[in-house]
């Protein structure tokens, strides 16, 4: 095989992202997951603060690491509010739920 120099290819964000964002659906998906990503930062976050590991946990929640592994995974599936709860229990904090306004968007209304 021939030595073929490695060369990385540029790449231009802002034209990668315009492409995109003219995907249907595309920001949508984008901001569900950006909610859901930056409750991952806090759970991680909260247990870095607390010094403690996934085992710690998970010895003091009654659960296993790989529980607290896939909790902090988060995009796997969406964990029950009274497991939330519970880790948040154990770590010194509490679980605040906000309902926020989408700005002048209207209410749907219920069927």
């Amino acid at each position: 095989m021939a030595d073929i120099p490695y060369e990385p290819l540029a790449r231009n964000r802002e034209v990668e992202r315009a492409r995109v964002e003219k995907i249907p659906g595309y920001l949508e998906a984008r901001q569900e997951a950006a909610v859901e990503f930056r409750l991952l930062r806090q759970l991680l976050e909260a247990r870095k603060q607390a010094g403690l590991t996934q085992e710690e946990v998970a010895l003091r929640m009654g659960t296993t690491r790989s529980a607290i592994s896939r909790l902090e995974a988060a995009r796997k599936h969406l964990p029950a509010l009274t497991t939330l709860r519970r880790y948040a229990e154990v770590l010194g904090c509490d679980v605040e739920i906000n309902l926020v306004p989408r700005g002048n968007q209207p209410a749907t209304p219920v069927r």
